[in-house]
């Protein structure tokens, strides 16, 4: 929140929120509230001269969904217990051994960078893969949203909150690639108000080569061979 009686409306505020979500009304500095994902930048970034900025120690339900998923420095203590807007994916695989050969991790990421979205059109982007019958994460904290995991239908409290970011996790056989990429063709057509980014998570092969790098190549789809790659010096190892 912004102190009115601190605030000088200077303006020096407004390029730090990630969603835009401070203007300036007459002779002060106001957050909308609807807009605002909690993320707690304006605060930490220490722009304000005046320190105007204030941020509450706690917040009610389902507001707290908000900063859980938006600020760095959240806990999902409610639900999961970790940090951030999903799993650690494929940077911690050499202790869970979440992705194993012969299978294909699936990572969609709504909202980044700097545009956010609510967890009710989050829902639409979900609801293609869930007709595909795909099992959802359940250490995702976004999955722990869900009321109904075999539809992505999330609880109706919380579809009105808006993150800064959130992560659809599964995992498929790699025979359903082609149909999980045709679903996100449809996830895409819902996401008209976002941005989203897909990531395709294997096991390297044996001489160090990405699988099924190929077969999206002939269903058309591009992908970066930057890549996040997990080192394998975790303890206790995972069976991978």
């Amino acid at each position: 929140m912004i102190d009115k009686e601190l605030c000088i409306g200077c303006g020096d505020c407004l390029p730090v929120c990630p969603v835009g979500a401070i203007r300036l009304e007459a002779e002060y500095a106001e957050i909308d509230e609807e807009m605002c994902v909690e993320c707690g930048v304006c605060y930490r970034a220490k722009r304000c001269t005046v320190e105007a900025f204030k941020q509450a120690p706690d917040l009610p339900w389902p507001r707290i969904v908000r900063r859980v998923f938006s600020d760095p420095n959240a806990a999902h203590s409610t639900t999961t217990g970790g940090w951030g807007r999903g799993t650690a994916e494929m940077k911690s695989n050499d202790v869970t051994g979440r992705y194993k050969r012969g299978t294909i991790g699936i990572a969609v990421e709504v909202g980044r960078p700097g545009v956010g979205e609510t967890i009710r059109n989050i829902e639409k982007i979900a609801a293609p893969f869930a007709r595909l019958g795909v099992e959802f994460e359940p250490l995702n904290p976004l999955t722990s949203l869900m009321e109904d995991t075999k539809k992505a239908i999330f609880k109706e409290d919380v579809k009105n909150e808006r993150v800064l970011s959130a992560i659809i996790e599964f995992l498929i056989e790699p025979s359903r690639l082609e149909e999980v990429m045709e679903a996100l063709e449809e996830s895409s057509a819902a996401a008209t108000e976002t941005v989203f980014s897909v990531s395709m998570i294997n096991r390297l092969d044996p001489d160090g080569s990405i699988p099924n790098m190929e077969a999206l190549k002939k269903l058309g789809y591009r992908a970066s061979p930057n890549a996040k790659i997990n080192l394998g010096l975790g303890r206790p190892k995972a069976d991978a």
